[in-house]
Formats: C-alpha cells, sequence, structure tokens
C-alpha cells in the first residue's frame, strides 16, 4: 500500500499518568489535616490513571448489562449479566473502600478520603459508581433499625466484593440499592402507591412497581411503601435467609442517554418480603440522612467530570498546534481552559469542602450539621448544573476529535446531567434549600456566618455577599425566584472558600468573572488582567508522574 500520509500534529493518549495530581484534592487533604492520606490517594490516582484501567472502563461502557428473566428451561431468574470489566471495577471500589467503608472506619477524616479516592477512581467509570454510592448512603438510613444494622453494616462495609447469589448474611461482603421512585411519582415519593402489609412475624409483603431501581442485582434494598401507618422505608433483600428468592420481578431494563456500564431497571414487588427500618409512616425521615450521602456523591461526581474535562482539553492543548502555534499558547484558547479550569477548582474545592463537613457533621457537631444540611442542597443545585455546559465546552476543546467515541469525551458528556437528575432535579435541589431555610431557619444564618468568614478578603465577593443578603428581603416570591437566589449562594459559597483555600489566580479570576459581573454567557469569556498561566497549570495533567 502506498504511503499517502504522515501522521503528526495529534495528541498521545492521556494514559500512564497520576489522575490524583491535582491540586484542589490534595489541598483539602493537607488542610484539613490528612496528609498520611496523600500517598494512598496517588496510588489510586496512577491505578485511574493507567490504560489497564481506561481500558476496563471501555469495555464497561461498550458491552451494558443484559437482563435475562428465564433460564432456558422457562424457569424465572431475574438476572442482570454484567462484562466482566463490571465486576473488576466493582472489586477495585470496594477493595479502596468506596462503598460504606468510611463507616467502619475510625479515622476522624474518613468521609474525605473516601471522596478523594471516589473522585480520583470514578473518572474511569461513572456507571459502576452508583451502586457504590448507594451502599455508602444505605447505612445512616439502616441504622434506624439497630438489630439490621448490627447484622448487616459490617458486611455492607467490608472490603470484599462477591457479586455471586446468596443469602446476605452468609457472603463476605454486600451491595445495597434504593428502590423508591414510581411511575406517578418521581422525585414526589409520598405519592408511591406500592403497599406494604405486616405480618404476624414482624416482616411485611410489599407489592408494587419501582419504575426506576439501579444496581438491581445488589444484595439488599431500602424500599419505600405505604404501610397502614403511612409511608414507611423498608430493609427488602433479594434473597431470603431461607435461601429463596425474593418476590421480586425485574421489568425491564432502561435505555439510558449515559451510564451504560450501569442496570437501571423497573422493578415489580409481587409480595415480597421485607422488614422495617425507622417507624411507620417516618419514611422520609429515614431516607432523608441516605439522600444527604448520595447528593454528596453527585457534588463529587460532577466535580469528578469536570477535571477529567479539564486534564483532557489541557492535554490536547500542549500537544496540539494549529495556524503556527500550540493551542495552549493562543490567547483565545487559553481563556476558554483557564475558564474551564476556575470552575472545576471551585466545584472540586466545595465538594472536598463538604466531605470534610460530613466527617465534622456524622461527629455530632451541630454547627456542621446545619452547614452541611443547606450546603448540600445548594451546591447539588448549581455545581450539578454546570457539568453538562463544562462537558460540552471541554468536548470542543478537541474539535472534531472530541467527538469521537475514542476521545471518551462523548462519555463524559453523556454522563453528565445524570447527576443532575439523580436524588432531585433542579428545582427540587432549588427548593430543598428554601425548606431547609424554613424547618431550620438557623440554617441560613449559620450559611452566612461561614460566608463572612472570608469578610474583607476580596472586595468583589463582599458586594457578592452583600447583595444575595439582600435577596432575603422578600420570601413571599422566593419560589418563584429559588434558582437565581440558590446559584447566588453556591457562588458565594465557592467564592468564599476559594478566596480562603485556593490559589490566589484562581481566587481572583473566580471573583473578577462569576462575582463581579464581568462574566459572559460561555465559557472563555473572563476578563483581561486573570493569570491565565498559573491557572492553566494547576489543571494540566503532568505526563509520567
Amino acid at each position: 500500500m502506498h504511503t499517502t500520509h504522515e501522521v503528526f500534529n495529534q495528541v498521545p493518549p492521556l494514559q500512564d499518568y497520576d489522575a490524583a495530581e491535582y491540586a484542589p484534592i490534595l489541598e483539602a487533604l493537607s488542610r484539613e489535616g490528612a496528609d498520611d492520606a496523600l500517598e494512598t490517594i496517588h496510588e489510586v490516582g496512577r491505578a485511574a490513571g493507567s490504560a489497564d484501567a481506561q481500558r476496563l472502563g471501555d469495555l464497561a461502557e461498550e458491552h451494558p448489562p443484559v437482563l435475562h428473566t428465564h433460564d432456558r428451561y422457562g424457569h424465572r431468574v431475574d438476572e442482570v449479566v454484567y462484562d466482566p470489566a463490571y465486576h473488576q471495577l466493582m472489586t477495585k471500589a470496594v477493595d479502596l473502600g468506596l462503598h460504606a467503608a468510611p463507616w467502619a472506619d475510625d479515622n476522624s477524616h474518613a468521609h474525605l478520603i473516601r471522596a478523594a479516592k471516589l473522585s480520583v477512581w470514578g473518572q474511569v467509570d461513572a456507571g459502576h459508581q452508583c451502586p457504590i454510592s448507594m451502599t455508602y448512603a444505605v447505612v445512616p438510613a439502616l441504622r434506624h433499625n439497630a438489630e439490621l444494622a448490627a447484622q448487616y453494616e459490617p458486611l455492607l462495609s467490608s472490603r470484599v466484593y462477591d457479586p455471586t447469589l446468596a443469602v446476605p448474611l452468609t457472603k463476605p461482603g454486600l451491595i445495597a440499592g434504593m428502590s423508591m421512585t414510581e411511575k406517578q411519582g418521581g422525585s414526589d415519593v409520598r405519592s408511591g402507591t406500592t403497599r406494604a402489609v405486616p405480618q404476624a412475624d414482624g416482616s411485611y409483603l410489599i407489592t408494587g412497581h419501582k419504575w426506576f431501581t439501579s444496581a438491581p442485582m445488589s444484595d439488599v434494598f431500602l424500599v419505600l411503601a405505604q404501610a397502614p401507618g403511612g409511608l414507611s422505608c423498608f430493609f427488602l433483600p433479594r434473597v431470603l435467609p431461607d435461601g429463596t428468592r425474593n418476590r421480586m420481578f425485574l421489568q425491564r431494563l432502561k435505555d439510558k442517554l449515559g451510564n451504560h456500564s450501569n442496570a437501571s431497571s423497573e422493578i415489580e414487588y409481587d409480595d415480597a418480603t421485607a422488614w422495617l427500618v425507622g417507624e411507620e409512616g417516618r419514611g422520609v425521615p429515614t431516607i432523608v440522612e441516605m439522600v444527604n450521602m448520595t447528593r454528596l456523591d453527585c457534588i463529587i461526581g460532577s466535580s469528578t467530570g469536570m477535571r477529567a474535562g479539564v486534564h483532557q482539553a489541557t492535554h490536547h492543548a500542549v500537544h496540539r498546534s494549529a495556524f503556527g502555534a500550540a493551542l495552549v499558547d493562543q490567547p483565545l484558547m487559553r481563556n476558554v481552559l483557564a475558564d474551564l479550569a476556575v470552575e472545576a477548582e471551585a466545584s472540586s474545592t466545595v465538594a472536598m469542602w463538604l466531605a470534610a463537613l460530613t466527617d465534622r457533621a456524622t461527629a455530632g457537631d451541630d454547627r456542621s450539621i446545619g452547614l452541611r444540611r443547606i450546603s448540600l442542597a445548594v451546591s447539588k443545585y448549581f455545581v450539578c448544573k454546570r457539568g453538562p455546559i463544562h462537558a460540552a465546552e471541554a468536548l470542543e476543546c478537541l474539535g472534531g476529535n472530541g467527538y469521537v467515541e475514542e476521545s471518551r469525551m462523548p462519555r463524559l458528556y453523556r454522563e453528565a446531567p445524570l447527576l443532575s437528575v439523580w436524588e432531585g432535579s433542579g428545582n427540587v435541589a432549588a427548593l430543598d434549600t428554601l425548606r431547609a431555610m424554613v424547618k431550620q431557619p438557623e440554617t441560613l444564618q449559620i450559611f452566612f456566618d461561614e460566608l463572612d468568614s472570608a469578610a474583607d478578603s476580596d472586595p468583589r465577593l463582599d458586594a457578592a455577599v452583600a447583595a444575595l443578603k439582600d435577596q432575603f428581603s422578600d420570601f413571599d416570591t422566593m419560589q418563584h425566584r429559588a434558582r437565581r437566589v440558590v446559584g447566588d449562594m453556591a457562588l458565594a459559597l465557592q467564592g468564599s472558600l476559594l478566596v480562603r483555600y485556593g490559589h490566589p489566580s484562581v481566587a481572583d479570576a473566580f471573583c473578577a468573572s462569576r462575582l463581579a459581573g464581568d462574566w459572559g454567557s460561555v465559557f472563555g469569556t473572563l476578563p483581561t488582567g486573570v493569570d491565565t498561566a498559573a491557572i492553566i497549570d494547576r489543571a494540566t495533567p503532568k505526563m509520567g508522574s
């Protein structure tokens, strides 16, 4: 075959590097006094950045799970078959303790360390993070039934992944799922019609249809159903203690925009056996702490996607030339890259801050509990809203090369909207912020006190905080204005954190753009005078590290 062209000016693959070499994560660990975890984080980073791990993510994405409702003899089996790569990813995630391990760890920084590892490893494949996150979140809810928690929590926090179908208490480790939403309700779980009938032995029989249950091969589930006393939370194993399969039937798997490696299903419960968690009629309060944990993971996931997108964009710009110069040296591209990097740093900073706040809140610190309550809702709304926009711009930095699957940018783009939808879409998160203010009025003052701790550090931040406080003078129209107000709360929080803890160049660029009103409607509209060189350097992955 004749040689028709020479391949040049193509970007080498971003692999075999330390994905944990990202300042906002490492600085958060050091700031909180968790330096002893840095070596472990770098080990995770080298694993996540390896060609082998990236290939596992590709295989899990390319070969989505398949539902088998019956075996070849006609017996109902309701099993989902995954690509072996998925199980390898799960094995690694569980071994790293990304699931419920922090609940068994006496380290005062357990949730922050877990968040750092989850973010670094999470870039390999988003799908398998779903059951990992649900297992993490189930534990605090399960503790509302002390007997069940004593039996199952050690297995949920075990660092052994066992995908076999067996009686849960006979296995070395467990994965948990959630089965909450129904066709007619979505986030309005109180409208659920699934019913729970109490039995003489203390169990309940659950009957109803659940519209969205991810990871249906989990060992145990928390399920919402209407008991005689109202909406209640139940613990439902896939295999009953006597070894028989519980009466939960998979109707179909969802054909989703993204998250292809993770199975999401519709489930029919037909007199399935379950046990009450908490009190009858207290289903929503029982799962609130669980929702807070999964919301934290949504924020971590969105910031992970942003970091991965910035890494790909800056790596491409360093190695690609156009119009006689490297892309990274061209002023307008530098504006775009720096703007994307600022967004990723702000999101990662607030994600790690919330994880550290979770450590203090779970230790019983009242101020941290209130601050975490409102800040989670604020950040869930805003950070997860920014994810899809950020992914689109990062993809565009690669041009046509970013639009092909081999670049992995389309996968990043497809994943981004999920985290804004999961655990309450934008309106739900924004209104939940208002709900926190009404039910716990002190949380708003705690939030303002946190912002005021950065007072006099930057006049643009001071002005933004003052303007934000003025927005609360008219609470009657607050629901109509909720998105604007909550978005401004999120920007003020991110600005406050960056001014106190971030790199001066990043903090300056954030305040000059997001808070001073000089920012455009798209990325790449930073004002002149910001230090794009320092910002881009922090965001550029270091090959060979």
